[in-house]
This record gives structure tokens, C-alpha cells and sequence, in this order.
């Protein structure tokens, strides 16, 4: 078996525990409930609990619920949803308010130790003495007011006896600082505005920067792994760390953010796509969120293997969508079950047929006979997709041409012999099978180059398909000034198929592979009467390598 391949923070936590200096590294991952998560998180989770379960530690789940005007229960349940379907559980959940009297009381002890202050000038007034990188910032007129004053002044906040935007509560640092996040941060601010989890118990809540290593010391954690945007925050998690009586001390390192070309990850940008009607909700199966992603059909296991081959650098870079479509597709050739479709059928009439439909018994797939088997049966009308017959066939084109030969998939080899056209479009090909030529027991000896897919005519049953393509018409999206002007017309092309009997039956959890076609799974709209199939990822097609 394969070693996983190391990178930077293993290899880091390894030498930890070899020294002694660690006994087991407890991480947490600490999603905002604000919206879905999406491909990114699937990196940062794979990190979190795969090395808490790798070096026999823990890994926790925590809720960053301190904004309560965005965030919402279905967003809760959809990440724990999402965190169990990609194959983890946590060792602990918990939520930042969980801990709010906390903060508040830490808060507190910042003001008595002249550490932070109450600030009564307007968002616009803080904003505009901030500075900027090569000016320092503007002191706040309430800087240096008494620390009693700010005491009675906070409480009040908590009271509820000022409105929203009437005070903010600021840590005491340096305006002169070189690094922004360090110039007089705001760690609490008033919304009047009632919590999923807390009520009406609150109506002021800190910010992230105040509550989260807070969080992390609170819960013990070892390894707090956080994206490089929040490199420039490590000086302040760790200032916070310094000025409070805190039980634990983590320390923060930083790894670089998941670019996947072709999408955005942004919440904001995911949210417009929902809320302006350009995708079906946040589970569709164009969106990079993990829900959309389940729903189109990628397997946990495929994009597990995703992440841990673009492994974990402090180098930004950006990652070929191919990359991810491919571990989706190494992982689905050994578990989905195969099966025969055609998308775009031409009538095969078998003229030397005589006999009555033959039951031909085919495993779901040839090298895992536990996933069974099915019966499809062959008989005097057949249909084959338009693709695979060329009646002025290109130099490499090995399928059906006129006065040509084909093995049909588990079934016999046929001989071309007439073409039938209605109106100059070819309906209907004459064909006559070899007997002697049955898959499985073949001894006569004929050698053919090409081997196509079919179904039986008179048993095929009608299938919607949903093919998808890409969401967006550049490789980078998140620079266009407007998503709708780069919004791709044609990723989502609604078709019909003809299928096997057995695949029009309703399988929401089995993984599918039509033949020489793709990877497709059954959308959770199915009906008995309307199955519906979502293309997950297609094969690799080296005809259309060639023709390219």
C-alpha cells in the first residue's frame, strides 16, 4: 500500500510528538453557518480530521456562529450533513456562543487592564482613521477615557440600552502598527438581532478575530489550521492569546487556499448564483459545493483522494478542474455499476434472427462479481447510438461502417449489410449477428478492432438525462465584474436516453457507469415512473484525443 504522500503540517506534528513536545494534535474545523460548504472546506476538513485521525487525536466541530443576521439552522444541518457524508465524525461539537459569557467576561478583563475601549464614532468615522499600508491610522477621540467609564459604557451595550452601530468595542493596540488587523481592532460590535442558538440573550456579539482563538484555547486545541488570508490575523490571535487568562495556548499556521479554475468559492458569489436564479438552489449540480457535488454525483472517496493529492502548501496556486474530475474518476471505475444507454439512437434490424429474445445474464461489473448481475436481452431490434456508425469513416474510426464488422458489448459480432434512409437521414441499419460469436463463448476465431454499445429495442426504457458542463464560460470567474456575463448557456442540456430495463429502476445510492459514455447517478428527484440521471463526470475518450 501506498504511504500517503507528507507535507509540511504532518511532517511538523510527527516531529512534535518525536520530541515529546506533543502527545496527540487536537484540531477543530470552524465553519461560519452562513451558507453551504463548498470544495475549499472539503480541503480544510480533509486536513483537520484526517490528522486528528492519523496520529490518534481529536478533531472538533465548531460552529463560528457570531454574526446571527446571516447565518441560519439549515445552514447547520447541511454542514454537519455535508462533514458526515465525506466520511468524518467529530469527537466534539461546539459553537462559538457556547462560549459568549466567556468572551464577555475576557472583554471585560481587556477594558480593566486598559487593553480596550468603547468607540462612539460612526462605522464611516473608523473606517476613514484606519490608514492605509503606507499611512499610519487616527486615534479615536475615546481612546484614553476612564477605564471605569468604559466598563459602565460596555455594560451597557450588553443591556440592550444602545442602538445597533451606537458603539463598538475596540482592543486597545497601536494605530502606528504596520499591520492593519493590529490598528485598534473592533471585538465587539451591537446587533439587536436574534441568535439561532442563543435567542434574544445577546444583543451584542464579537467578532471573529476576538472569539476565535479564544475558542480554540477554550477547547484545547493544538493545531489551529487556518488559509494564508489569515496569516496577517496570527499576530493579533496571538495578542489576544497574551493579554487573557486563557487555559490553553494553540498556535496558528496557515496553508494555502483551494483555487479551483473554472469556479468561484466565494459565499457571497454562490449566494447571487442561488438567489438570482442562475443555478437551482445551492445543492445544484453545477454549484462547487459539497451538496451539489453529492448531488451530481461525485463519490466522498473521490474527493478525498482529490484533496489529498493536491496535498497542503503555503503556495498559492490554482488547480485544474481536470484534476478533480479525475480523481472523481479513478475513484468510480472500481465501484460504479456499468450499464448499457444510448443517447442518440439509430434503429438495427437483425435479419437473421429467428429465434425469441435472448436473456443474456451480465455482471455490474467484470471484476466485482459481489455487486451481482442483471439480465439484458438480445433480440431481432437493437439500437446503437448514432455516433458509432460512419458511412465515410475517418483513417483511426474502428466502430460500424457499411459492409463493416462490430461486437456488440455482451452480445455477438455483427455485419453491416444495408443502409436505410427516410428523407436523407439514415433510420434504420441492416445488420446479421454471427451465432458462433456469443461473449463468453466465442471460438470462431474472428478477430474485430471495434466493440459498441446497444440496447434491445423492444426493452429499453426511457430515461431523462441532465448533461452538465461547465458553470462558467472562463477559467476564472471570479474576477468578471458581473457573474451573469460569463454564466455558460449551455451547462445544463436536459436529454433522453434508452436504457437496460434494470437501470430505469429507482437506485439513489448505487453509483453508474453507461458504457463508453460516462459516469452518472440518479437524481434524487426520481419517481419509479420518471428516473432522472445527473452525468457526473465523462470517460476519458481517446477518439476525441485524436480527432482534437
Amino acid at each position: 500500500m501506498l504511504e500517503k504522500p507528507t507535507h509540511f503540517i504532518r511532517t511538523k506534528i510527527a516531529e512534535q510528538i518525536k520530541q515529546g513536545q506533543l502527545d496527540v494534535p487536537v484540531t477543530r474545523f470552524p465553519p461560519e453557518p452562513n451558507g453551504y460548504l463548498h470544495i475549499g472546506h472539503a480541503k480544510s476538513i480533509c486536513l483537520n480530521f484526517g490528522l486528528a485521525q492519523e496520529f490518534g487525536g481529536r478533531c472538533h466541530l465548531r460552529f463560528d456562529d457570531t454574526n446571527p443576521a446571516k447565518e441560519s439552522q439549515e445552514y447547520i444541518d447541511a454542514i454537519e450533513a455535508d462533514v458526515r457524508w465525506l466520511g468524518f465524525q467529530w469527537d466534539a461539537l461546539h459553537h462559538a456562543s457556547d462560549y459568549f459569557e466567556t468572551l464577555y467576561q475576557w472583554a471585560v478583563h481587556l477594558i480593566q487592564h486598559g487593553d480596550a475601549y468603547v468607540d462612539e464614532q460612526s462605522a464611516e468615522a473608523i473606517r476613514a482613521t484606519r490608514g492605509t499600508l503606507t499611512e499610519p491610522g487616527v486615534e479615536s477621540p475615546y481612546r484614553d477615557r476612564a477605564t471605569a467609564e468604559n466598563v459602565a459604557r460596555f455594560s451597557q451595550m450588553r443591556a440592550g440600552e444602545l442602538p445597533d452601530g451606537a458603539a463598538v468595542l475596540r482592543a486597545k493596540i497601536s494605530m502606528a502598527s504596520p499591520n492593519l488587523n493590529l490598528r485598534d481592532p473592533i471585538i465587539y460590535r451591537i446587533k439587536h438581532v436574534s441568535h439561532p442558538r442563543a435567542g434574544d440573550a445577546w444583543c451584542i456579539y464579537p467578532t471573529y478575530d476576538f472569539a476565535h482563538g479564544q475558542s480554540d484555547a477554550i477547547e484545547g486545541i493544538t493545531h489551529s489550521l487556518c488559509t494564508l488570508e489569515f496569516e496577517d490575523h496570527r499576530p493579533l490571535y496571538e495578542w489576544f492569546l497574551k493579554k487573557l487568562p486563557v487555559p490553553s495556548k494553540p498556535k496558528q499556521t496557515e496553508f494555502s487556499r483551494l483555487e479551483l479554475e473554472g469556479t468561484v468559492t466565494s459565499k457571497r458569489k454562490l449566494n447571487t448564483l442561488v438567489t438570482e436564479g442562475y443555478v437551482q438552489g445551492w445543492d445544484d449540480p453545477r454549484m462547487p459545493t459539497i451538496a451539489g457535488l453529492r448531488r451530481r454525483g461525485y463519490s466522498p472517496e473521490g474527493i478525498r483522494l482529490f484533496c489529498e493529492r493536491i496535498g497542503v502548501t503555503r503556495k498559492p496556486n490554482t488547480i485544474e478542474y481536470q484534476i478533480l474530475e479525475g480523481a472523481v474518476r479513478d475513484d468510480l471505475e472500481g465501484r460504479a455499476q456499468k450499464g448499457l444507454a444510448v443517447l442518440d439512437p439509430i434503429r438495427v434490424v437483425v435479419d437473421n434472427w429467428t429465434e425469441s429474445p435472448l436473456a443474456l445474464e451480465i455482471p455490474w461489473h467484470p471484476k466485482h462479481p459481489e455487486y451481482g448481475s442483471r439480465v439484458a436481452y438480445f433480440g431481432p431490434e437493437l439500437w446503437i447510438d448514432r455516433s458509432d456508425f460512419e458511412e465515410d469513416p475517418p483513417e483511426g474510426f474502428f466502430r460500424l461502417t457499411p459492409g463493416g464488422s462490430v461486437r456488440l458489448k455482451y452480445g455477438f459480432i455483427v455485419d453491416h449489410v444495408e443502409t436505410i434512409r427516410v428523407d436523407g437521414r439514415i433510420e434504420t441499419l441492416i445488420v446479421r449477428y454471427d451465432p458462433a460469436t456469443r461473449s463468453g463463448q466465442d471460438q470462431s476465431g474472428r478477430k474485430v478492432k471495434g466493440t459498441i454499445h446497444w440496447v434491445d429495442a423492444n426493452t429499453a426504457q426511457r430515461v431523462a438525462i441532465r448533461w452538465y458542463g461547465p458553470l462558467f464560460t472562463v477559467p476564472d470567474p471570479a474576477r468578471a465584474d458581473e457573474l451573469a456575463s460569463v454564466i455558460n448557456p449551455e451547462s445544463l442540456i436536459k436529454r433522453t436516453a434508452w436504457v437496460e430495463p434494470a437501470m430505469a429502476v429507482c437506485q439513489p445510492d448505487a453509483y453508474w457507469q453507461f458504457e463508453r459514455l460516462g459516469f452518472f447517478k440518479q437524481d434524487p428527484e426520481s419517481t419509479p415512473k420518471h428516473v432522472v440521471y445527473n452525468l457526473t463526470v465523462g470517460l476519458k475518450d481517446q477518439w476525441a484525443k485524436k480527432q482534437s
